[in-house]
């Protein structure tokens, strides 16, 4: 079903793509290598001239800070339902080379909840995670953290606010399956070397868990067929 919401979603991207003076596959598909892979501006730059198509690594820089926003909010409504058993971590990402957290969840078959970059590590941060993570999905049954206290106090603050029916777990052993999940993350933004805002780095860590989370499988195609993460990201932008 098309909400008010999902058309200014879609108006949003199409007043974008309207401004950027390159063809639509020249600009998801940079877009797309930039997000899925460990590639550097430049060697977009490279890899397109060889291919025909003169752009510079600037120009990629502000399609990616344009479009992955909007295509990430476009895959949030049509990302499948996850399971109710979460194990949640928080990693570290370097901005303006200053440590900042990125929180992130994973169900027990390894399907990425949700994903929250935060300033700083405290039960403030962990629960705002939590909220937005249960505006998403619904409340969970269980949630598996290690023996952080911020964390700890911020599911314990979510049951008694909502009520809510959790059993909280405090296992390094079981949290593994989240602290694997981060690699695939890390293994992206390490070659960038840092962001240089938490502004663009919202922006960008959005569009590499997108790409993840296609790669799993977790976009909601509506003809039900299986098509390649290609043909999932160019279906947001439709």
């Amino acid at each position: 079903m098309v909400t008010f919401e999902n058309q200014l979603i879609g108006a949003s991207l199409r007043r974008v793509l309207q401004r950027l003076h390159y063809p639509l596959e020249v600009i998801l598909t940079c877009v797309r290598w930039y997000a899925a892979y460990p590639l550097s501006l430049r060697n977009l730059e490279e890899m397109m001239a060889e291919r025909g198509v003169l752009v510079d690594h600037a120009t990629v820089h502000r399609w990616v800070l344009k479009i992955l926003p909007v295509l990430a909010k476009v895959f949030r409504r049509r990302k499948r339902p996850v399971g109710k058993s979460w194990r949640m971590d928080e990693t570290y990402i370097l901005v303006n080379g200053q440590w900042k957290y990125l929180y992130r969840a994973v169900d027990r078959l390894g399907q990425t909840v949700d994903f929250l970059l935060t300033a700083r590590r405290d039960k403030a941060a962990a629960l705002r995670f939590f909220k937005q993570a249960v505006g998403l999905h619904e409340m969970p049954e269980k949630i598996t953290i290690d023996k952080s206290g911020a964390n700890t106090a911020a599911v314990n603050a979510l049951i008694d606010e909502r009520s809510a029916n959790i059993e909280l777990r405090q296992s390094k052993y079981l949290n593994n399956l989240v602290e694997q999940d981060h690699r695939a993350i890390k293994r992206r933004v390490r070659p960038m070397l840092g962001f240089k805002s938490f502004h663009s780095a919202t922006k960008i860590i959005a569009g590499i868990e997108t790409m993840h989370m296609i790669k799993k499988g977790q976009l909601d195609c509506p003809d039900g067929g299986l098509t390649s993460a290609a043909e999932q990201l160019f279906s947001l932008a439709f």
